[in-house]
Parts: C-alpha cells; sequence; structure tokens
C-alpha cells in the first residue's frame, strides 16, 4: 500500500515537472510556426468531421428527449434553452474532449512511445535537439488555440441538430425555440466554455505525451501506454469537469453578481 502511494507520488511529481518544462518551453523559446502548423492542422482541421457528427448527433438526442419528456407539462418552449446551455456550458467541452483523446490523444502517446522503445527520442538528445521544444511544445500550443474553436463548433452543431429537429420534424415555431436564448444565456455561459476548452486542452496533451514519452517495453508497451493514456484523459475529464463546474458556479454566485 506504501509503495503504491509513493509510486503515485512520483508518477504525479513527474508529470508536473513534464507539464511545467513544456510551459517554460511553449513560453520562453516557442517552437517554429512551422512545427506548430502542421499540428494544428493535424489535431483541428483533421478534427472537424467527427467533432461535427458528434455535436449534431448529441443535439437531435437532447432535442428529441426534452420535447418528448417536457410537452405533456407544457414545457416544450424551454427546449431550445436547455440544449444550448446545456451544449455551451456541459457537453460541448466534454464531448469535444472524448473525441479529440479517442483521435489525437492516442496518436500522440502511440506516436511518442515509437519514438521512444526505437530510441528515436534518445538520438535526438544525442543531437542536442530538446524533446520538449521539439516533440511536445507543438502539439501543446496547437491544442491550446485549436481545442476553444472545436468546441465552439461543437456547441453549434448541437444546437443546429436540435433546432433541425424541434423546428422541421416536431413542428415547434423557430421563434419558440430562438427567442428565449438572448435573455437566458449569459456571458458567464461562454466563460466556462472557453476555461473548460482550454484546461481540458492541456489535460489531453500533456496526459499523452507524458504517457509516451515514459513507455517501456517495445510494440507490447506502446499499446498499453496508448490504451492507459485514454483511459486516463476521460477519467481525468471527468473529474476536472466535475470540479470546474462547480468551482466556477461558486465563483459566479459570489462575484459575478449571479445566482447558481
Amino acid at each position: 500500500m506504501i509503495e503504491s502511494s509513493l509510486r503515485l507520488l512520483e508518477l504525479i511529481g513527474k508529470y508536473m515537472i513534464l507539464t511545467g518544462r513544456v510551459l517554460h518551453v511553449s513560453v520562453r523559446r516557442p517552437p517554429n510556426w512551422s512545427l506548430i502548423r502542421d499540428q494544428m492542422y493535424n489535431i483541428g482541421f483533421l478534427s472537424f468531421g467527427v467533432v461535427a457528427i458528434t455535436g449534431f448527433a448529441t443535439g437531435l438526442v437532447l432535442s428529441a428527449q426534452s420535447i418528448f419528456q417536457l410537452t405533456d407539462k407544457g414545457l416544450a418552449a424551454v427546449t431550445g434553452i436547455m440544449v444550448t446551455k446545456g451544449m455551451i456550458t456541459e457537453l460541448g467541452p466534454i464531448l469535444t474532449g472524448f473525441m479529440v483523446t479517442g483521435r489525437v490523444g492516442a496518436a500522440i502517446c502511440a506516436e511518442l512511445g515509437t519514438m521512444k522503445v526505437s530510441e528515436q527520442i534518445d538520438a535526438l538528445q544525442s543531437m542536442s535537439v530538446n524533446p520538449m521544444r521539439h516533440l511536445i511544445a507543438p502539439r501543446f500550443i496547437a491544442a491550446i488555440v485549436m481545442f476553444p474553436i472545436l468546441t465552439v463548433f461543437n456547441v453549434l452543431m448541437g444546437v443546429f441538430g436540435a433546432y433541425l429537429l424541434a423546428v422541421y420534424f416536431f413542428g415547434m415555431p423557430p421563434m419558440t425555440f430562438l427567442s428565449p436564448l438572448p435573455d437566458n444565456i449569459e456571458n458567464f455561459d461562454f466563460v466556462v466554455c472557453f476555461v473548460k476548452a482550454i484546461i481540458f486542452a492541456v489535460i489531453i496533451v500533456t496526459v499523452s505525451c507524458f504517457k509516451g514519452m515514459n513507455t517501456k517495453g517495445g510494440a507490447a508497451g506502446v499499446g498499453s501506454a496508448t490504451t492507459n493514456s485514454v483511459v486516463l484523459n476521460y477519467s481525468i475529464i471527468l473529474i476536472a469537469n466535475f470540479l470546474l463546474t462547480l468551482g466556477l458556479n461558486l465563483f459566479h454566485s459570489k462575484f459575478w453578481g449571479g445566482g447558481l
């Protein structure tokens, strides 16, 4: 028990050191623009498809469930508010985080893990190339830039899907869906969305890179590290989302001038 606890503390310490070094390198000596551009294309542009499908499908489901459950209570008119607010503050960042983890985080871990077990990272260090600046920092910066954009796109696709189903399938008047939104969607909702997006981006990239850089055991080790990184990312995102939701809403109630 004690040995396992010490091992866990050691891993957390190594992870914090890696995160701190990446932050330092990214701010103090940013990598070449070409490296960042390539990662922005890989992390951002190539993820638009899966993010769009996820957001659109989620919006359809939320819209259908809201109308089915609320129509007999005379509350179907709040469907637009429920879907939009839920997508902005909760589902948008989480779903984007899950999709990016599955498509990008796993690939990052597998790529770095393969380089680690094949001693390519050691070769870079022997040539005085900083792996943090050359391999991790470009992914870190690209994720922080592109993840909020992907999250906004996910939210828009979710609201669009909900609107299409509510208006064109269930026959809800368009203004019934849209008119309550300006009065019920606050600026703070967008603050929550962007804060979660940036923190989730940091989690995904740093955890995936940490697992990749500490891979051992050849091809089997790469597979194990990749699987573990995905599960770990999912778990940390869910825990972080709860803590952020709690903390941000408490901040909102005390300092922003509104209640929970």
